[in-house]
């Protein structure tokens, strides 16, 4: 339901203070423009967590400056002021897309132009607010699941050390739940980097501190309802190609007398933290095929790091991996995580692929396996997850196969899609775009490469060397979330709900609805992003799943 209010928006004097557009970029030195009277378009679902976005635009310097969101009330009905919170956006150094350049490999800071990116949720206190630039809040609600279905009203109140401002906050919620992310069917998988974490503050990994920090990073994405827990068991599978490289969670000794040995005490930490937050559905192991073919362990003789260099069709590799694998699978089921463990490869060839599962099926038949890449029909059958790139396609009937099997198949964008993506550039609708673009397609999800591989200042800079700004993370350190993210959760939301309404028609023989939904997602596909952009299709997609409640 589109509500429209007699006014929300507060510009008498020389402060701005309104409603803006959460699809919108708000540039830092440009007086605002795209300008609400409203601030949600839509219905929203007990449990749903819903976000606008205000601006402030001072003519003056604002000291002490504080954003506040107190209860919000129907009838005698309330949602408490602690599941309302309102942030500051600070603004982070991005680059912008260069014509004539691929978006994909090493690049130099001096060749693309820059600019600030309203983009980390900051906080509701900013010491000062300069005259002439823009500031914008971002408002987030959790809705109780148990909240009674009406409109909802209250106020965001802007003080100053000058003065007062008011926002009215007013939405419907309808009589429809929405299920905690852990019962989310939507299969997320971003790939965490607790080694980051490490180096962002400075603390041991794996110390008792690094969780600390860790926590409220991780808690975000079990909040988006994460199902995949990334972890390595090998040394630099990406071959460091982020600023902090992936260690190994498993220690592997070649002891004096020839014997291996194999140490899973960083893995089961690590596994064990995640599953604590809730993300515990998939445990994906990278990876038997780096991109260097270099495999580390601890040489006993020689006191020290030593690493071998084999192919996955040599003998090397198959005493190297195979030992592993059948101890690994052994500690697996000791813990009770075999059977949601994967062996996780990234956009590997088919002959390396194929080299790497005949030695797995030798060593452990019902191991499962994953591959983000390309699509293979040989590859298939034999793949419990498969993730094929952006612009590929599943043949006719594989993905409903699939699923009848129980298995996972999904789809991933990286730096080579200049859209849709979440790059501090993209327009923020294709963050919401994506999850309805799995829907269309009937995948079970969908998976990015980088949850939070920071790059050296990630709360002031977003640049790095070999793609473009925000590729490596969408998260800040602390817990400090992104409108990327919010948005994309916002989608992961919108997925839910259309999943769970189009069941319920199906099972009342409700077609005439399908049919409506389904004419809609039709538009979601990369030619019609292509010519028209994200918002229209989202638009009219929200609005579809409020009007057929």
């Amino acid at each position: 339901m589109l509500m429209i209010l007699a006014s929300c928006s507060s510009n008498n004097g020389n402060i701005l203070f309104s409603w803006g557009n959460s699809d919108t970029h708000y540039a830092l030195e440009e007086r605002p423009e795209d300008l609400n009277v409203h601030a949600f378009r839509y219905t929203a679902w007990k449990g749903e967590k819903i976000s606008a976005e205000a601006v402030i635009w001072p003519e003056e310097a604002m000291e002490n400056v504080k954003i506040k969101v107190g209860k919000l009330k129907n009838g005698k009905a309330v949602i408490p002021a602690e599941n309302v919170e309102a942030d500051f956006v600070s603004y982070v150094m991005s680059d912008v897309f260069q014509d004539g350049y691929g978006q994909c490999g090493f690049r130099k800071k001096a060749d693309f132009d820059s600019l600030l990116v309203a983009d980390m949720l900051d906080g509701n206190v900013r010491e000062r607010l300069d005259s002439g630039r823009c500031q914008p809040v971002w408002l987030s609600i959790d809705i109780p699941e148990d909240a009674l279905p009406g409109e909802y009203t209250g106020e965001m109140t802007l003080s100053w050390n000058k003065g007062k401002k008011t926002l009215p906050v007013c939405f419907k919620v309808a009589d429809r739940v929405l299920p905690d992310p852990s019962e989310w069917k939507f299969h997320l998988d971003l790939w965490q980097n607790p080694y980051s974490v490490a180096r962002y503050h400075g603390v041991e990994p794996w110390s008792e501190e690094h969780f600390e920090y860790m926590k409220p990073v991780m808690e975000i994405l079990a909040d988006a309802g994460q199902k995949v827990i990334t972890a390595t068991i090998m040394d630099r599978p990406w071959n460091g190609q982020t600023e902090d490289a992936f260690g190994s969670m498993v220690t592997k000794t070649l002891r004096t007398d020839g014997s291996w040995e194999y140490s899973y005490e960083a893995f089961d930490r690590w596994v064990e933290f995640m599953m604590e937050l809730g993300i515990d559905r998939q445990i994906s192991c990278y990876t038997m095929i780096p991109w260097n073919l270099e495999f580390d362990y601890f040489d006993e003789a020689q006191g020290c790091m030593a690493v071998v260099k084999a192919e996955p069709t040599g003998n090397e590799y198959r005493n190297y991996w195979g030992r592993f694998l059948s101890d690994f699978a052994d500690h697996l089921r000791e813990k009770g995580w075999y059977e949601k463990t994967v062996i996780a490869m990234d956009e590997r060839s088919e002959d390396a692929m194929k080299a790497a599962l005949e030695l797995i099926r030798s060593v452990q038949p019902d191991f499962m396996v994953s591959l983000a890449g390309n699509w293979h029909e040989s590859l298939e059958p034999e793949l419990y997850d498969y993730c094929i790139a952006f612009r590929q396609e599943y043949p006719e009937g594989i993905v409903a196969k699939r699923q009848a099997e129980g298995k996972v198949t999904t789809v991933y964008t990286c730096c080579a899609e200049r859209y849709p993506n979440t790059f501090m550039v993209s327009p923020h609708a294709e963050a919401v775009w994506i999850p309805w673009h799995v829907l269309s397609k009937g995948y079970d999800g969908y998976l990015r490469w980088a949850y939070n591989s920071w790059t050296a200042d990630p709360v002031a800079d977003a640049r790095f060397r070999a793609w473009p700004a925000g590729d490596c993370f969408i998260v800040y350190p602390d817990g400090r979330s992104s409108i990327r993210m919010e948005k994309f959760i916002e989608g992961i939301q919108d997925y839910e709900k259309a999943r769970i309404l189009m069941e319920g028609w199906a099972e009342e023989g409700m077609q005439e609805k399908i049919g409506k939904l389904n004419e809609i997602l039709s538009s979601f596909t990369y030619e019609e992003i292509t010519d028209k952009g994200p918002e229209e299709a989202v638009h009219k997609a929200k609005q579809a799943i409020s009007d057929l409640l």
